[in-house]
């Protein structure tokens, strides 16, 4: 997998080679100032106009010489990262969210999905050797993030989680199932799926929790389910005004456990329930801990370098300036 491309200069101590100018200016406009110096102008084939621009080209050629000298010593060059790393030892995670609107009671600091982003982020940074995918998930699914190595990616999307992109309501098989088909075919040593609600299947007609957790389990994908919410009572968004604005109210927290448990169980994972933001951070280090990988990723570096470039420009100023001097010259003789 490759990021953007880098630049750097591999010797930059070179630059300071740019302090040879100093001195050469100074002897120029010495030169300038003595006196007794004649130009021929008239009696020669070129205009003054002329004489007064070669001069100027020939007094600068060294500095664009020095110069293109200076950074082909420097190497400037850009470089882009490819990771090797064997599939096959590794582990692929699938985040499976919950992005209902309930998402946004709160019971937890500031809300339960703002905790959830942040606490998710941490896990991700965590997980350096291993290729992590996200799904989102309410009324319907959708895969935001299929299992890479980039996980700037994941983390970028995890930031901008939205309840307001998907139908509203809960399906949990669904957020389940699409986590499912993302990670069967994965040739990792470990596939697992950390499913995360904080309500009750609400969607009759969608992919049944149980028979997602059968299809994870036949495709040796482990679950970790965790709910999400407090015991008993919590600011929960019920409606919406004419404005658009979410409307709280104390509601009633229900979450499906009996159902959290079955997919965890059958599939070989963990169930967790988290009703505070340290509860939910200390689960996803529990998690951490569970799920070690023995894979390790070797960064390999390509470079392209661009100090042969300046070094043709030395070499074709150079011979345009002893062109110029030999023409020059040969008219003022």
């Amino acid at each position: 997998m490759f990021n953007h491309r880098n630049f750097e200069f591999h010797s930059p101590l070179f630059l300071w080679l740019f302090l040879l100018f100093v001195p050469l200016l100074f002897l120029d406009i010495r030169r300038k100032k003595r006196k007794g110096i004649a130009v021929p102008s008239t009696q020669n084939m070129i205009p003054d106009s002329g004489i007064s621009v070669a001069l100027f080209i020939l007094k600068i050629t060294k500095y664009i010489v020095l110069s293109c000298i200076i950074i082909a010593l420097v190497r400037p060059r850009t470089f882009n990262i490819s990771e090797n790393r064997d599939e096959t030892k590794g582990i692929d995670i699938m985040l499976s969210v919950d992005v209902s609107f309930s998402m946004l009671t709160k019971d937890f600091d500031p809300d339960r999905l703002t905790a959830l982003k942040e606490i998710a982020i941490k896990f991700v940074r965590k997980r350096l050797n291993d290729r992590i995918g996200l799904v989102t998930y309410s009324g319907e699914a959708f895969t935001k993030v299929p299992v890479t190595s980039d996980h700037e990616i994941v983390i970028d999307e995890l930031e901008n989680l939205d309840p307001t992109e998907l139908e509203p309501g809960t399906a949990i098989g669904e957020g389940l199932s699409v986590a499912v088909n993302h990670l069967k075919n994965s040739k990792a040593k470990s596939k697992i799926i950390i499913l995360m609600t904080d309500g009750v299947n609400t969607i009759e007609n969608a992919m049944p929790p149980q028979i997602a957790a059968e299809l994870a389990k036949s495709n040796g994908i482990k679950v970790y389910s965790i709910g999400i919410g407090t015991n008993g009572y919590a600011l929960m968004p019920t409606q919406v005004d004419i404005f658009g604005n979410l409307i709280f109210n104390q509601t009633e927290v229900k979450i499906d456990e009996p159902v959290l448990k079955y997919i965890a169980g059958e599939t070989g994972g963990k169930y967790f329930r988290a009703t505070s933001n340290s509860s939910l951070e200390e689960i996803y280090d529990d998690i951490d801990t569970l799920e070690k990988s023995d894979t390790k990723s070797v960064k390999l570096y390509n470079y392209d370098e661009y100090f042969r470039t300046f070094l043709w420009i030395a070499l074709s100023v150079l011979l345009f300036d002893a062109l110029l001097r030999w023409v020059f010259f040969k008219f003022l003789d």
